[in-house]
């Protein structure tokens, strides 16, 4: 029988869960894009590593361990929160520069940004950092050309595409479970994919970002154990600023975005819950127990 308590079990292997943050500031999402303009961000009130602590700390009493997908002007702003995040045992990944989506930026614009948070990581986590999560799941269709540009710049794995279809992003016949994938002229990364539940004909987000918000508790804890039983990886992830109903209110009214703001109160019971139910370690981690990344990282100056 599989033990339940976060701490694994000598009788059975451990379900292939990982888990993720996107370390980024509450007025850096791109629901705000349109009252916040990124010259503005200095003079927002940073709450990041406040938040981030929160994680780490339900991360060490949970016995669990994460990918930091961190952007890139949270590290320059924060640096000592790289730091701390990667002596706590956790894994480094980039985030990108300053939360622009895929497709807001040219593939030189991108390969820039891909190759500086890199290097800005590395030196100050001082691990190689192998790992990239796209702004806003924005990996897709049109943005193939990534997958080319993240391998030249040293990336062993991605974690962007999210297979669904949304007004912004999505990639419905990209990946559903961990696997290589092919970018425009052939090269290929492995890809951890966003985690889904089939009901029928329809496929519906899960335990990611406002997903694990909005949906009903009961609906998180099923997804979970239902990957378990299939034996299928997944990938939870969550923001910093979803654990703080105290942030301050960004545009002209919490309503006026409220997929931001809605059930913060309530992220922390959820992602506990989860954790208490199964063992999750970083995505790296995951992905060489699956045979997708060799059994250890390229140095950092690759």
């Amino acid at each position: 029988m599989e033990n339940h308590s976060g701490r694994g079990s000598d009788r059975a292997p451990e379900a292939p869960f990982a888990l993720s943050v996107d370390v980024e500031d509450y007025f850096q999402v791109q629901a705000f894009a349109r009252y916040v303009s990124r010259d503005a961000w200095p003079g927002y009130p940073s709450r990041v590593e406040r938040n981030t602590r929160l994680l780490l700390d339900l991360f060490d009493e949970t016995r669990s361990t994460a990918t930091f997908f961190t952007l890139g002007w949270v590290a320059r702003a924060h640096p000592q929160l790289v730091r701390e995040v990667a002596a706590r045992g956790h894994e480094i990944a980039s985030h990108g520069m300053d939360h622009r989506m895929l497709t807001e930026l040219t593939p030189d614009g991108f390969r820039e940004q891909a190759r500086d948070s890199r290097a800005l990581l590395q030196d100050l986590s001082q691990q190689p950092v192998i790992g990239y999560r796209a702004p806003s799941y924005s990996l897709g269709r049109t943005t193939l050309w990534a997958i080319e540009a993240l391998a030249e710049c040293g990336y062993e794995y991605d974690s962007s595409v999210y297979p669904i279809r949304r007004r912004r992003y999505g990639y419905p016949s990209g990946p559903t479970v961990p696997a290589r994938m092919a970018g425009e002229t052939g090269a290929t990364l492995p890809e951890f994919p966003l985690p889904t539940i089939s009901l029928g004909p329809v496929r519906i987000p899960v335990l990611a970002g406002a997903y694990l918000r909005l949906w009903p508790a009961w609906v998180s804890r099923y997804a979970l154990d239902r990957h378990r039983a299939e034996r299928r990886p997944l990938i939870v992830n969550v923001h910093p600023w979803e654990f703080d109903p105290e942030q301050p209110t960004v545009g002209p009214s919490r309503g006026a975005t409220w997929t931001h703001y809605a059930r913060l109160d309530r992220t922390e019971g959820i992602l506990r819950s989860l954790l208490s139910r199964a063992r999750f370690r970083d995505a790296a981690t995951r992905l060489r127990e699956l045979g997708l990344l060799a059994s250890h990282p390229a140095g950092a100056d690759a």
